[in-house]
C-alpha cells in the first residue's frame, strides 16, 4: 500500500538531501510548478490541430488534442460518479486505444495516481500489483490477444482495496461494469490539487527482487520527464513521430501524454507489426520514432522488403538492451539519424545523443545527459572515477522518480546525498558521453523488458522436477537478450523445455519471462558462500552457443 507521503520511506538524510535537489530543479526551471492536468489542458489549447492516431484493428481512431481534452474530462466525470476522488489509485491494463488515453487524461483531471500496467503481465504479476499499490479501480479489456478479462479477474486473489472493475469490449464479466455503462454515468469533475509534488504515476518494473518493484513519481518529475523525452524532438515544425510502445510501459504513457508538451501528431500502434509500422511510416510521413532494437531492426528490413520509401525518418532513438553498431550505420544510411539512449522507469530519459551528433558518438556511446540530469560514476567504495573508468552510474535527475512503494528498496538505492544507484555499469568520456559497459543487478532486457532472474527462477522451482535453477541473459541480435534457465534436474526427473514452457503458462506469468532455452546440468557452479556464479553459466552459454 503505498503511503500518505511516499517520501517517508527515505532515511533522513537522503530525503534532506532530495528536498534541496528539487528546489534547485524549481529554481532552473527544469519544474514548472504544474500539476499534470493544467500542462495537458493548457498544451491541447496551444495546439489545437495537433492529432493522436491509434493504428488498431479493433479501435482506430483520429483525434485533435481538443477533442481528446473534452472526452478526457467526461470520462473523468465518470469516475467521479464511481466515488474516486484526488489522491486514489486508478490502475489501467488496456493496449494504445483511444479510451486509454482517455483515462490517463481523466486521471489527471481528477488528481488520481495512475497505475499503468503493461498487457503482458499475467494474472500473477496483476494480482500483486493491484495489491501492493491498493488501487481502488482497475480497467482492462474483455479480450486481448490472449488475454481474457474473466480468466484475469477469475485469478486474482482476494484485493481488500479494488473498489471497481471496468471491462472495455462486447463481454463484461459478472461483477464488472462495461465501458458504456461507465460512461453513462456522470457527476461534476472537482478541481484537482494544485500541489506539484504530490504523487502522480505509480510504474510497476521487474528488477533484482521476485516481485515487480513499484516506482513513484510526482507531477514534477513526470512533467519534468515529458519535456526532456528525446522523441519527438522539441522545436522541429511538423514532427510526426510514432511510438510502439505499449500504454503500460513509461515510454507508452509518455508517448500518449507527451503531444500536448511537443506539439507534434503522434502515431500509436496497438501491437506491433513491422510491415504495418513501415507502411504507418510512409502513409503518415513519419519524421521521428523510437523503439528497442528488434523494432528499428525489423522496421528497416520491412520497408526494404515492401519497397517502401520512408526516407521521411529522420531521427530516433534505441536503447533498452544491446544496441549493435551496425543499425545505427543501417539506418545512418538511408537518413535516420538515430543514436543510442539510456533510461530506466526510475528516470526514464537521461541521454541520448543529438542528431547532429558524429556516428560514432550515436552508435557507440549512449550520450549525454538530458533535461538537466547529472550523472557520477562511482566505484565500489562510492568514490567518484574519472574519464574513461568504469564504476556504477549515479544519477541525479529532475525526471527521477521520488522513491520506491517498498521502503526496504528505498534504503539502499540512494547514496546519502540524494543521487539514485542505478546498478548499471557504465563510463563517462571526455565530453561528456556516457556508454553502459554492464549490470550490477541481475536483470534480463529482452526487447526492451526488464525481467527479473530472481522471479524466474522463483516459477522454475516450483516445477516438480527442477531442484535447482539459475537464469542468465542469452545474447540475442534482434531481441538483445533472451532467457536461458541453467537447471539442476529433481531426482529421477528429466524436464525438457515444453515441460517448462507449459509449467510457466498455467502460472500465469507473461510470456517474455519464459525460459527460450534450458540447460539441464549435474551441478551448479557455487562460491563458497553458496551464491551460484553467473558469470561461470555465461561463460558456457557461450561456448556452448560458439560450438
Amino acid at each position: 500500500m503505498i503511503s500518505a507521503d511516499p517520501r517517508d520511506g527515505l532515511p533522513p538524510a537522503v530525503r534532506t538531501a532530495r528536498a534541496a535537489m528539487e528546489e534547485e530543479w524549481r529554481a532552473g526551471g527544469w519544474y514548472r510548478s504544474q500539476v499534470l492536468a493544467d500542462v495537458l489542458a493548457e498544451g491541447a489549447a496551444r495546439h489545437p490541430d495537433c492529432r493522436i492516431i491509434f493504428d488498431s484493428d479493433t479501435r482506430p481512431a483520429s483525434v485533435t488534442l481538443p477533442a481528446l481534452q473534452r472526452e478526457a474530462l467526461a470520462v473523468a466525470g465518470s469516475l467521479a460518479a464511481l466515488g474516486l476522488r484526488a489522491g486514489d489509485v486508478l490502475a489501467v491494463q488496456l493496449p494504445n486505444w483511444p479510451e486509454t488515453a482517455a483515462l490517463y487524461y481523466a486521471a489527471a483531471a481528477l488528481g488520481l495516481v495512475l497505475l499503468p500496467i503493461v498487457p503482458i503481465y499475467g494474472p500473477a504479476e496483476v494480482d500483486f500489483i493491484l495489491r501492493d499499490a491498493g488501487a481502488r479501480a482497475f480497467v482492462l479489456p474483455s479480450r486481448h490477444r490472449r488475454a481474457d478479462a474473466a480468466d484475469v479477474l477469475g485469478r486474482l486473489g482476494e484485493q481488500p482495496t479494488l473498489d471497481h472493475v471496468v471491462v472495455i469490449g462486447d463481454t463484461v464479466p459478472d461483477g464488472a461494469l462495461g465501458w458504456g455503462a461507465l460512461r453513462a454515468r456522470t457527476a461534476r469533475v472537482p478541481d484537482p490539487p494544485r500541489d506539484p509534488s504530490a504523487l502522480a504515476l505509480v510504474v510497476y518494473t521487474s528488477g533484482t527482487t521476485a516481485e515487480p518493484k513499484g516506482v513513484l513519481h510526482s507531477h514534477d518529475s513526470l512533467v519534468a520527464e515529458l519535456v526532456a523525452s528525446p522523441t519527438p524532438p522539441t522545436g522541429v515544425p511538423g514532427t510526426v513521430t510514432l511510438q510502439p510502445f505499449p500504454a503500460g510501459h513509461t515510454a507508452g504513457l509518455v508517448a500518449l501524454m507527451a503531444p500536448p508538451v511537443h506539439g507534434c501528431t503522434t502515431v500509436v500502434m496497438d501491437a506491433w507489426d513491422a510491415d504495418r509500422a513501415a507502411r504507418l511510416v510512409a502513409e503518415h510521413g513519419v519524421t521521428s520514432m523510437a523503439g528497442t532494437p528488434i523494432l528499428v531492426t525489423t522496421l528497416l528490413e520491412s520497408a526494404e522488403r515492401q519497397g517502401l520509401d520512408i526516407s521521411s525518418l529522420v531521427h530516433g532513438v534505441t536503447g533498452g538492451a544491446g544496441v549493435p553498431p551496425s543499425l545505427i550505420e543501417r539506418a545512418d544510411a538511408i537518413g535516420f539519424r538515430i543514436s543510442r539512449c539510456y533510461g530506466a522507469t526510475e528516470a526514464p530519459s537521461l541521454t541520448a545523443s543529438a542528431a547532429d551528433a558524429p556516428l560514432g558518438k550515436r552508435a557507440h556511446t549512449d550520450g549525454r545527459p538530458l533535461g538537466g540530469a547529472r550523472l557520477r560514476i562511482l566505484d565500489d567504495e562510492g568514490r567518484d572515477v574519472g574519464p574513461g573508468e568504469e564504476g556504477e552510474v549515479a544519477i541525479a535527475a529532475p525526471e527521477a522518480f521520488i522513491a520506491y512503494t517498498d521502503p526496504a528498496l528505498n534504503r539502499t538505492a540512494f547514496t546519502e546525498d540524494g543521487w539514485f544507484l542505478s546498478g548499471d555499469v557504465g563510463r563517462l568520456d571526455d565530453e561528456g558521453y556516457l556508454t553502459i559497459t554492464d549490470r550490477k543487478k541481475d536483470i534480463i532486457i529482452r526487447g526492451g523488458e526488464n525481467l527479473s532472474s530472481k522471479e524466474i527462477e522463483d516459477v522454475l522451482l516450483r516445477h516438480p522436477a527442477i531442484a535447482e535453477a539459475a537464469v542468465v541473459a542469452m545474447p540475442d541480435e534482434r531481441y538483445g537478450e533472451r532467457v536461458c534457465a541453467f537447471v539442476v534436474a529433481a531426482e529421477g526427473q528429466a524436464p525438457t523445455l515444453d515441460d517448462v514452457r507449459r509449467h510457466f503458462e498455467a502460472e500465469g506469468v507473461a510470456r517474455q519471462k519464459t525460459p527460450e532455452r534450458l540447460e539441464v546440468e549435474a551441478d551448479l557452479p557455487r562460491t563458497p558462500a553458496g551464491k551460484v556464479r553467473k558469470a561461470e553459466l555465461r561463460e558456457r552459454l557461450a561456448g556452448r552457443s560458439a560450438a
